[in-house]
């Protein structure tokens, strides 16, 4: 039974991490391209900007879900 509940919060830890990865990359995005809709000559520095921040948000993501793996099986 233990075990069970282990899996069970593995998974919904997992599931909560990729949602709220993929909304923070998703308003990232969107406000990026607001940004560069309005002042177009600043396309690149805010396409850096993005880049960064999204890759951070990526391995954030990927550092719970791994964390989420390692509590499942222990």
């Amino acid at each position: 039974m233990e075990g069970m509940v282990a899996h069970l919060a593995a998974g919904l830890g997992a599931a909560f991490a990729v949602i709220g990865a993929g909304y923070g990359i998703g308003t990232l995005a969107a406000s990026a391209l607001e940004g560069m809709a309005r002042q177009p000559e600043a396309s690149g520095d805010i396409r850096t900007a993005m880049i960064i921040a999204a890759a951070l948000i990526e391995g954030i993501a990927f550092f719970a879900l791994v964390i989420c793996i390692l509590l499942a099986f222990k």
